[in-house]
């Protein structure tokens, strides 16, 4: 599989009203065959949508799916904010050869060149906790897992940790989404940087979560709104730009395909030819773009 680190600058700022919204890349391209994703792949839906789908995000001579691993950089005049913390390093994913004990990831790196120091971020949100959402909330310290980015609050929704929590507690010795539980949120919780919220809980005026259930129980998008301008961190509730022509496409990670498929399907009808800026954890550069309508179906435009 080829993959890429990416090293970016600040022109990958993009203004949402007096807020600000960057990505921080973790891992900027990972080539995938598109079985490996979604149980549903056809590849004639990708020769259907290739006069836009080829070459930003599908590679043309594979054909495979090009994706990437990035969390946002919220700016608001009160606070830092980051949302997802991607892949991290040091983590064992023996399961995930590409993931497993990385030492070359840029993303603090991608976060100085924003401007940003860890002990800057005011909080950490996790759409979900999945491995490659929640890795860098802890680093190798001595041995010890430890907060990365030392002064924030790490907002988890109440229903996705206890989710996780109990499934752990039932089985320790099972490596729940691939160890990452262990060792990228537990550790946060004991030392004591955690807060459980509610699905639609509000971060200050204009950030708040929504509830996204499918890929996750407690998945949650981020909305951002600012003035009139409107933009939506959407986790995993879209994994590649092919899923808006066919929404119907679950990947093979999500927890109940039907709730995903409903949920994506929702998110897309209501934002598609509006201002409303979809930043997507897994597309691939440039970031942030526009749902808008082709025939019956959807197209992203960047």
């Amino acid at each position: 599989m080829n993959h890429t680190g990416v090293r970016q600058h600040r022109r990958a700022v993009v203004p949402v009203g007096q807020f600000e919204v960057a990505s921080v890349v973790d891992m900027g391209r990972l080539e995938l065959p598109g079985h490996h994703v979604f149980p549903d792949f056809a590849a004639e839906a990708v020769e259907e949508q290739a006069h836009w789908l080829v070459p930003r995000y599908i590679d043309p001579a594979s054909r495979k799916l090009l994706m990437a691993f990035q969390g946002f950089l919220v700016r608001t005049p009160r606070h830092t904010i980051l949302v997802d913390s991607c892949i991290g390093n040091h983590k064992e994913r023996p399961n995930r050869l590409f993931w497993h004990q990385r030492t070359d990831s840029p993303f603090l790196d991608n976060l100085a060149r924003l401007g940003i120091a860890p002990e800057q971020i005011d909080f950490v949100l996790c759409t979900h906790l999945h491995a490659d959402h929640v890795g860098w909330n802890t680093r190798l310290e001595n041995g010890r897992w430890v907060p990365t980015f030392p002064k924030a609050r790490y907002v988890f929704a109440r229903r996705e940790y206890e989710t996780w929590e109990r499934a752990y507690r039932e089985d320790p010795a099972e490596p729940h989404t691939y160890g990452s539980f262990a060792d990228s949120v537990l550790p946060v919780m004991e030392a004591g940087r955690a807060v459980l919220v509610e699905q639609d809980h509000q971060i200050e005026d204009g950030i708040w979560l929504e509830p996204a259930p499918g890929h996750t129980p407690g998945t949650v998008t981020i909305n951002i709104a600012s003035g009139a301008a409107r933009a939506i961190c959407s986790g995993d509730v879209l994994h590649h730009p092919i899923q808006c022509t066919r929404p119907d496409w679950s990947s093979r990670f999500c927890d109940d395909p039907d709730q995903s498929r409903r949920t994506r399907a929702a998110l897309l009808d209501r934002i598609a030819e509006t201002d409303v800026r979809l930043f997507a954890a897994h597309f691939v550069a440039p970031q942030g773009g526009h749902i808008v309508r082709a025939g019956d179906r959807f197209r992203f435009r960047p």
